[in-house]
């Protein structure tokens, strides 16, 4: 939405157009960053915010809306080339921004070594007098321009998203799911929940849609990929989704082969539904756009499954 002080930066991670910072231009310059991606985009999204504009000495916020490394890994690397800018994380992630070595285990975990060398090295811890810890309703106070902290847990429990009143719109990082603009057409925008490890919760992620949407947002930005405007529309879809897949998931819980059945009950959903859509070569289109996010997808969705079994 061009015009409107939100710039769009494509960190690169892994591939163009997967995942997205914002950049929000307050007045007299200043500006705040919204998710940065890994730290291997850092010098990426410092080259951008360069090409936007502003001043390195003028980005006085870096607000992360979840500490997962393709939204917060580059912190460490950007508080050292943003001077005066401060950090805003959620006060159940503030403590893996000052010592992320439990970040960097957990993501060796669910991508291996290799994948993580590749994508994800070079995190630094952000000082601790640098942070500051934003509680449901926190108010960012950017140069003319405040931006509102909100929780949206479902994704992840130390997720919020970022309400800004001058566009009426959100930047909800991953609780608004995925929708990858290679599936635009003629019927708007395809999206789907992201289910990740290690917190998905779908009564909080429907809870979560179903805030964001109540604020009759003009539209929301999200960080895999882009400004969707159909809001209500998506959220609907995104709501039904979630029990879809949950139900996909419930329905082998116990299988030997539990993971591979979860990844092909989520293939095919998302076949018939993007054929639903009428996207051109559907189970083409899903198996090489979508299929990194249904294996991380099902991965979150057996990590619930065992959270419930524990919980019994």
């Amino acid at each position: 939405m061009p015009g409107d002080g939100i710039t769009l930066i494509d960190t690169g991670y892994i591939r163009p157009h997967l995942c997205a910072a914002y950049l929000v231009h307050g007045e007299r310059g200043r500006a705040a960053l919204v998710d940065c991606g890994t730290a291997t985009c850092a010098g990426r999204v410092l080259e951008a915010i360069d090409a936007a504009g502003v001043a390195r000495e003028a980005v006085d916020w870096l607000l992360v809306t979840h500490v997962h490394l393709d939204h917060a890994g580059g912190a460490g690397p950007l508080m050292r080339a943003l001077p005066n800018a401060r950090l805003v994380v959620h006060p159940r992630g503030a403590r893996h921004m000052v010592d992320p070595e439990k970040l960097i285990a957990g993501a060796k975990q669910v991508y291996g070594e290799e994948m993580f060398a590749r994508d994800h090295a070079g995190m630094l811890p952000v000082d601790a007098a640098r942070v500051v810890v934003a509680e449901d309703g926190h108010v960012v106070e950017l140069a003319g321009r405040p931006l509102l902290c909100a929780n949206t847990p479902g994704h992840a429990l130390h997720h919020y998203s970022v309400w800004d009143a001058d566009t009426r719109s959100w930047i909800a990082g991953d609780a608004f799911g995925l929708s990858y603009r290679e599936f635009d057409n003629h019927n708007g925008a395809f999206a789907l929940p992201t289910t990740s490890p290690v917190q998905f919760d779908p009564e909080q992620m429907k809870a979560s849609i179903r805030r964001l949407v109540a604020q009759g947002p003009a539209a929301i930005r999200i960080a895999h990929y882009g400004v969707v405007t159909e809001c209500a529309r998506i959220a609907d879809d995104l709501v039904a989704q979630v029990d879809a897949m949950a139900a996909i998931a419930r329905g082998v819980d116990g299988a030997p082969d539990r993971h591979a059945r979860i990844v092909e009950g989520l293939t095919v959903l998302c076949v018939e539904r993007a054929a639903e859509h009428g996207v051109d070569a559907p189970e083409r289109m899903v198996a090489e756009v979508l299929g990194g996010d249904i294996e991380i997808n099902a991965q979150g969705l057996g990590v619930w499954l065992d959270r419930l079994a524990r919980a019994r």
